[in-house]
């Protein structure tokens, strides 16, 4: 049996089709362009870049701050200054030291008559100061006794436990490295600079030591949160890549930071908020399950697969995140009137979640099924009215179908 002809390149219908396929095409990877030219000059935040315009409000208050040296001879707008300053400032934290300070005359005697001058009040300011940071040296001594009776018997107090056996850092001293370090961000090199300039020598890679022996005596306290935060009835969990040393080849390798958080604070809860970090090497989908075993409640999560295979049991319920379903319209919202709809609508429900952030469960539960749901209800047909024309293969088609195939969760 002779094959079928293939369809004449001077068919309409094939050419019709032909061509909305290649403008299909064409449309995806002119998204893909977009993209990138975002992601390399764009800002990368979803959201108002909250530090980048405090360092311009910072600047702004630092120039007008100048300004105000022309005011010293101008006693009014001094004044209405101050009492600006006062409205901002608040009141210093009670549990701060006070350190008081006595500003007194030179002499009691009256200006006008020279009679004595009686108290009749005074005015109190406060002053927020600091000590700056400085290094001492904690000498230890532990007397030795004997005793002449005998001669045999030599007493003398144990010494104090270290973290580091033989080492010269303190307690203290090995808390404020890590805090520097993971806290505020500041690498150990720049560590070392700050305590050379109070003539304390300390290479980087002792500071690094120091690091590590802390952390391996922290294990127990990192395992103990871990298994608090899992007896919670909620986690939030989500996973990102970390470049990690890989020595021999001369380049990094690429890790993965797991992250199981806790935190009622925004809708009333009572348990405290914590968060565990899991470092693991690979992303597979053993990791969670792994390190959320024992578990039992609903898990936040973004659409990665591996996610899943926790909820298979039943004791693990999947809640998906809006923040991932809107970043996929985001991505297409600068060239797509669609994608711009699609983040209108979900606004709607983030600006209901602001109205009722902190109230009770109940109340926020029947604002949702009041004011919400119908956003969700409508929002779902509209999704797939939209799809149905555009090509599987385009980017908007894509980011419809991530939020239909997790609308249950």
């Amino acid at each position: 049996m002779a094959a079928p002809a293939s369809p004449s390149s001077d068919d309409p219908e094939t050419l019709k089709a032909l061509l909305a396929e290649e403008r299909a095409e064409n449309e995806r990877l002119r998204q893909i362009i977009l993209a990138m030219q975002r992601h390399r000059f764009g800002r990368r935040a979803e959201s108002l870049p909250e530090d980048q315009l405090l360092l311009g409000l910072e600047e702004a208050e630092q120039v007008e701050a100048a300004g105000f040296a022309d005011e010293e001879n101008e006693p009014a707008k001094q004044e209405a200054r101050r009492a600006k300053r006062r409205t901002n400032r608040g009141a210093l934290p009670a549990h701060l030291p006070r350190v008081e300070c006595l500003v007194d005359i030179d002499s009691t005697a009256c200006p006008c008559c020279s009679g004595a001058l009686h108290r009749i009040g005074e005015s109190v300011s406060e002053r927020l100061d600091v000590v700056p940071a400085q290094f001492r040296v904690l000498v230890i001594r532990r007397p030795r006794y004997a005793c002449r009776a005998c001669g045999d018997a030599v007493v003398q107090a144990p010494a104090p436990a270290r973290l580091i056996e033989g080492g010269l850092p303190t307690d203290a001293l090995i808390a404020q490295v890590l805090v520097s370090k993971y806290a505020d961000h500041l690498p150990l090199y720049r560590q070392a600079q700050i305590f050379a300039r109070q003539g304390v020598s300390l290479d980087r890679s002792t500071l690094a030591d120091w690091v590590g022996r802390a952390a391996f005596l922290l294990r127990p306290v990192h395992a103990r949160l871990l298994e608090t935060l899992k007896h919670s009835g909620k986690l939030f969990a989500d996973e990102t890549t970390a470049p990690v040393l890989d020595p021999g080849r001369g380049r990094t390798k690429t890790g993965q930071l797991w992250a199981y958080a806790r935190d009622d604070r925004p809708w009333g809860g009572s348990d405290p908020p914590g968060v565990a970090y899991v470092y693991a090497p690979d992303r597979t989908a053993g990791r969670p399950i792994a390190h959320l075993c024992g578990f039992a409640g609903v898990l936040q999560v973004d659409g990665y697969a591996a996610y899943e295979s926790l909820a298979k049991g039943g004791a693990v319920r999947l809640a998906y995140c809006w923040s991932h379903v809107r970043r996929q319209f985001y991505d297409l919202a600068a060239a797509s009137p669609i994608a711009t709809e699609a983040l209108s609508r979900i606004a709607a429900l983030y600006r209901i979640e602001a109205d009722i952030r902190g109230r009770p469960a109940e109340e926020r539960r029947a604002a949702r099924q009041e004011r919400s749901r119908p956003v969700v209800e409508a929002l779902e047909p509209w999704l797939r009215e939209k799809l149905d024309p555009l090509s599987r293969k385009s980017n908007l088609a894509e980011a419809i179908r991530y939020a239909l195939s997790r609308w249950q969760g």
